[in-house]
């Protein structure tokens, strides 16, 4: 018993461990909800810590919380935000879906450091979760309030920042590849020439295009829910206190942040976070489209398309010695199923009668895990992709010359001369005589030589 205490809240006593911050409700809630075992993402938790800042900051500046009391409950929440408590937030995603316990755990935390701060006892509540901690808000809005924040950080300072270096990296590939003539496949079939850098070139204009979807986007997710308290109407908000703690957050972090123009619907309709989560699914797709490309264009080393050379980071196989295998592409489709998968549990949870349901929305910490889980493997993976395959990528040259002067699809530039049905005829020809469209156009003396190395030029087939 001397490595425990007793608190209580509105339903009784609870046996707490004496080292624990957190207080009777975050011990309820880890009882009822031995499920995933996965706490809230730290991001997430931080989040809390900001707002729990903010809204002191705001109380202290309207007199509604003397000094010595906000600079404690301040300073506990900066430890938060920094993640020097995280061993304390133990609540599971997988709770009340509003998130109370969540929000009651940052709330009995906080105050129990803040007591601490300040000399007191942990537990004799001096500094009150409810009364202090969570004066003027409910976790209705602060969760909704903790996920829009969260994610537009993550967003803004993880996410956009690791896209927009890969896209550099896929527009110096572009550049160095643009000599490179190969033949292009639609259907997986020979296509007509085109040059290496110009497939680099969609890589990373597909990176950039989704990577503006983001920047847009965030702008919605720096509208909150917080000012709404229970169910949208205000009640125990004060005035101008949600306008202050708006303004107290997008001080601390350069963005944005301000009070929903109706609370009603930030309460029951997560329409940023599931907007937020197609746009991390728009990513997913974009990497894995071009991962999957890439480990395509370098399959082999000799029986495959061999365009690339991939660099060599681990050995491919426990039984095929000297196997090399594409594995950080794979890393990276993988990373898009998940996020794929984690943005069709959002849409799910965000459906009425699942999780919109009347006044409010019961589905947030599972959308607040799920969403913060894309964005940091979206920015893992486009790093890892970045630094240990595109940076170091190579180009065949030789094998991608002898495809493309093998390619039958060279005929398509002689179409307009010799007319489609004949140029059909000479590409069957070639293959089935294993000869090049050159060869046979030569052998044949359809042109004269001069006007038939101009029109095959593989290069000049690149171009309008």
């Amino acid at each position: 018993m001397n490595n425990t205490r007793i608190e209580s809240d509105s339903l009784g006593e609870m046996v707490v461990p004496q080292q624990a911050l957190y207080g009777a409700q975050t011990a309820r809630a880890i009882e009822n909800f031995p499920i995933s075992f996965w706490p809230m993402p730290r991001r997430f938790i931080a989040a809390l810590g900001m707002i729990k800042q903010a809204a002191a900051a705001a109380h202290h500046k309207a007199g509604r919380l003397d000094k010595p009391l906000a600079d404690a409950i301040m300073q506990a929440c900066q430890e938060v935000i920094d993640g020097k408590h995280a061993e304390h937030f133990p609540v599971d995603v997988f709770q009340t879906g509003s998130g109370t316990s969540s929000n009651m755990n940052a709330n009995e935390v906080i105050a129990n450091r803040a007591i601490q701060l300040l000399g007191g006892a942990v537990g004799s509540k001096s500094v009150h979760p409810n009364d202090h901690v969570n004066m003027g808000t409910s976790s209705n809005d602060v969760i909704p309030t903790a996920v829009h924040v969260s994610a537009a950080l993550g967003i803004q300072g993880e996410l956009i920042p690791r896209l927009n270096s890969l896209q550099k990296a896929l527009a110096r590939k572009a550049k160095q590849f643009d000599k490179v003539v190969k033949v292009a496949r639609t259907h997986l079939q020979d296509a007509v020439p085109m040059r290496l850098g110009q497939e680099f070139s969609g890589y990373a204009e597909a990176v950039r295009q989704v990577t503006e979807m983001l920047e847009a986007g965030i702008d919605d997710l720096c509208e909150l829910a917080i000012g709404g308290t229970a169910v949208g109407t205000g009640i125990n908000a004060p005035e101008g206190f949600a306008a202050e703690l708006c303004r107290q957050l997008a001080g601390k972090t350069h963005l944005p942040f301000r009070e929903t123009s109706n609370h009603f619907a930030a309460h029951s309709l997560p329409f940023a976070a599931v907007r937020a989560s197609g746009e991390l699914r728009a990513v997913a797709v974009a990497l894995s489209k071009i991962a999957n490309d890439i480990r395509l264009l370098g399959s082999g080393p000799r029986c495959g398309l061999g365009e690339l050379v991939l660099p060599a980071t681990q050995p491919g196989s426990s039984i095929m010695p000297g196997k090399v295998n594409p594995v950080i592409p794979e890393a990276v489709i993988q990373v898009a199923c998940q996020v794929i998968g984690c943005d069709a549990a959002i849409a799910a949870g965000a459906l009425g009668g699942v999780g919109s349901v009347l006044e409010m929305h019961v589905a947030w910490p599972m959308i607040a895990n799920n969403l913060l889980t894309s964005i940091t493997l979206l920015a893992n993976a486009a790093r890892v992709f970045e630094e240990k395959c595109i940076k170091d990528l190579a180009a065949d040259e030789k094998r991608c010359g002898e495809l493309v002067e093998r390619s039958l699809m060279s005929v398509t530039a002689l179409a307009p001369k010799i007319g489609y049905d004949a140029a059909a005829a000479l590409a069957k020809e070639a293959h089935k005589s294993n000869k090049t469209i050159r060869e046979l156009a030569i052998e044949k003396n359809l042109l004269p030589r001069e006007e038939l190395d101009k029109l095959l030029d593989l290069r000049g087939q690149t171009g309008p």
